[in-house]
């Protein structure tokens, strides 16, 4: 079984070689783009896929330091992490299918279809629960020691 830190440290390998990879794929659009622009989801993919390794760490390091039960931080790293790859997989197929440039624009595209506006909106809710609630739960785990010593 993996800890919280090593699920962490996981992600944020797999995350850093996505972002490389897919800087490859904005690289490559970019130079058959006629206004050297590649789509906007190749690149907000690349550029999530960089950040969110390094988020991966922050969530690492508090992992670490967190006074919870492993089970607990564990948790807490992999919920966010899971709606990390979740983001990067939309930006992913909205740059593979060229469908749109704003995903929240109404109505909601994807391919030649549409994805129903309360979808959208229970998943982001999901993803703000999940990524602030797991981190939340780490900083506080940080946070207690720290608090009973005061």
């Amino acid at each position: 079984m993996l800890t919280a830190v090593q699920i962490a440290q996981l992600g944020c390998g797999l995350f850093f070689i996505t972002g490389l990879l897919t800087g490859i794929w904005k690289y490559r659009s970019m130079m058959n783009s006629p206004d050297a622009q590649a789509p906007v989801y190749v690149d907000i993919c690349h550029r999530t896929a960089l950040m969110y390794a390094f988020a991966c760490l922050v969530l690492a390091e508090f992992a670490k330091l967190s006074a919870w039960p492993e089970v607990v931080n564990a948790w807490a790293v992999a919920v966010p992490i899971v709606f990390f790859v979740s983001a990067v997989m939309m930006y992913a197929l909205h740059g593979i299918l060229r469908d749109t440039d704003n995903q929240l624009r109404r109505p909601h595209r994807l391919g030649s279809g549409t994805v129903p506006g309360a979808l959208i909106t229970l998943y982001m809710v999901a993803l703000i629960v999940g990524e602030v609630g797991g981190f939340l739960v780490l900083f506080a785990g940080f946070l207690k020691p720290l608090l009973a010593a005061a």
